[in-house]
């Protein structure tokens, strides 16, 4: 059964955590997943065989977390891993970030530079309320967003479409970081397939050549798909969170 951390606001998020050594791993899922998915089990399992100190939990509106999703917004997502980093880690952490978890997970590391000691991004999707949904959106549906606050939009990952407020389109541009140097300076790794249909790789570049850290790497994956959850994605990754732990931790 999962955890709960209360949030002074009354509202609850679910979390599942490892003890272990540090720096700890905590991974923030994307945009409408959860704490149970695929790459969390996997990083959950290596964190476990190595004995590191691992995280995962649920943003509100999220999994077993309390809200409504349609109440959302990454302002809102992003307190939530703040609150989960404050509350429940200890020490120097890696932030893993999927999707839009990578977002999450830059802006928490802007928030905490102290607390990170690296960061993992899979396809990550920064600024994608601007530039992969508004900027996509017909004259119909920007004029039924603002008419209506909501519209629906289809999914790859989903049986139905999923909404899309205009809450996280306008409060999203509060956190757009694309647009001007990314004052983050620890190690960076970044996953990137190049058949993602929902974040095209060339942004992995972009995010990159933001980031004023000088440690940053890009692996981009011919046949990889947003997700990066084949058995080949899951190997890969924790190769990948593994190489960087051993050089925090001044191993080969």
């Amino acid at each position: 059964m999962a955890e709960i951390l209360a949030r002074p606001d009354g509202a609850t998020i679910a979390y599942d955590r490892l003890a272990g050594r540090a720096p700890g791993v905590v991974f923030l899922t994307g945009f409408r997943s959860d704490r149970t998915g695929t790459k969390a089990m996997a990083l959950e399992a290596f964190c476990r065989a190595r004995g590191q100190a691992f995280l995962r939990f649920d943003y509100r509106g999220h999994g077993e977390s309390s809200g409504a999703f349609t109440d959302g917004s990454i302002g809102a997502w992003a307190e939530d891993a703040l609150l989960a980093l404050d509350s429940l880690t200890q020490g120097p952490q890696v932030l893993v970030g999927s999707s839009m978890g990578g977002w999450i997970m830059l802006l928490v590391a802007l928030a905490r530079k102290e607390r990170i000691a690296g960061l993992v991004g899979i396809a990550p999707a920064p600024d994608f309320t601007e530039d992969l949904l508004w900027r996509t959106f017909a004259g119909d549906e920007r004029r039924k967003l603002g008419e209506e606050g909501v519209v629906y939009v289809p999914s790859d990952y989903e049986d139905g479409p999923y909404p899309i407020t205009l809450k996280l389109i306008e409060e999203g541009r509060n956190h757009l970081l694309l647009r001007a140097p990314i004052a983050i300076d620890c190690p960076v790794r970044i996953l990137q397939g190049m058949k993602d249909e929902a974040v095209p790789w060339p942004r992995a570049l972009t995010l990159a050549e933001r980031l004023t850290a000088a440690d940053v790497e890009v692996t981009l994956v011919k046949a990889g798909e947003h997700r990066l959850s084949t058995d080949a994605d899951l190997t890969r990754l924790c190769a990948t969170l593994a190489r960087l732990l051993d050089r925090l931790e001044g191993g080969a």
